[in-house]
């Protein structure tokens, strides 16, 4: 195998983790919405909590990207 070949493997398989974090998100969002709509009094605590849920789950998906491209390009 070359090692172009083996980098972009590599790579591809680093970026599986995007799959996981899309669908983190899509379960915090689901679940934000669903809990406003349920006590609307409750948003402002509940806003931040997704929020942060958010960033934290994005944060993954950053570090997947930042080590798919290290493979690739050093």
């Amino acid at each position: 195998m070359d090692i172009a070949a083996a980098r972009e493997i590599g790579a591809g398989i680093a970026v599986i983790a995007l799959a996981g974090v899309g669908i983190g998100l899509g379960n915090i969002f689901s679940t934000l919405v669903s809990s406003i709509a349920r006590n609307p009094a409750s948003r402002p605590h509940v806003f931040g909590l997704g929020m942060l849920g958010f960033a934290l789950t994005e944060a993954i998906a950053l570090f997947a990207l930042l080590i798919a491209f290290l493979i690739l390009f050093v």
